[in-house]
């Protein structure tokens, strides 16, 4: 594969996948090769192999003699998501607080006045920026475990992230101060080296996060 079509195959990738991600390409939709060519100005085998991928990794579903379809969602299918998250990310932000160091503490404080700054937006209304209020949640928590030291888990809790944020996304509110202290809660702790503190302060904000989808999703039923 030449070095052009590794970069066209990449970018229609990271397009599809964002499409997917941000509800633009809704749960079950089926995906026509030929409406995907001309949307995404890319050849049908690229597609094909971009789909493939996307089907391994779980956000679309491959189905014999029908085609491709963006995976379905359901409330089991996000408490199984959730509970990967907990034990991977809490696993790797224990690692991350024993090996990190000072460049690691820097990015951590930098990516939450990041996210700080966006969070004070979306508490005063203002939800014109909500995937670079994502992006930067996304940059928080991956900061808290990017010096656990170990690609694999990262790599695995990337993908993790990305389904977990794709159910925020179908439902998402913002859920305002108690999200913003916990933030800052973790925040302190892992400066601290306290990696029992921030694991369980990690567990318990994911699964306020999940508590608060379900009930989007339950409500929305």
């Amino acid at each position: 594969m030449t070095q052009h079509s590794e970069t066209v195959g990449h970018s229609t990738y990271e397009k599809l996948k964002h499409d997917i991600i941000f509800g633009v390409l809704t749960p079950g939709r089926k995906l026509k090769l030929s409406g995907l060519r001309e949307h995404y100005d890319a050849s049908v085998s690229t597609l094909r192999e971009t789909l493939n991928r996307l089907a391994s990794e779980g956000f679309v579903a491959a189905e014999e003699q029908r085609g491709f379809f963006v995976a379905p969602v359901s409330t089991k299918d996000l408490v199984e998501i959730t509970n990967l998250r907990v034990l991977m990310e809490c696993h790797a932000i224990r690692l991350s607080v024993e090996k990190g160091g000072t460049e690691w503490e820097a990015n951590l404080v930098a990516a939450h006045y990041k996210l700080h700054q966006m969070e004070k937006r979306m508490a005063e209304g203002d939800e014109s920026k909500i995937e670079t209020w994502k992006r930067f949640d996304w940059e928080f928590h991956l900061a808290l475990i990017e010096a656990c030291d170990s690609k694999n888990l990262l790599d695995l809790h990337a993908i993790v992230y990305d389904k977990y944020l794709r159910y925020q996304m179908l439902v998402l509110t913002y859920r305002g101060q108690p999200a913003v202290e916990e933030h800052r809660a973790m925040l302190e702790a892992a400066l601290e080296r306290d990696g029992e503190r921030v694991a369980g302060l990690l567990e318990t904000h994911i699964q306020n996060g999940l508590d608060h989808a379900l009930a989007a999703m339950t409500s929305g039923a």
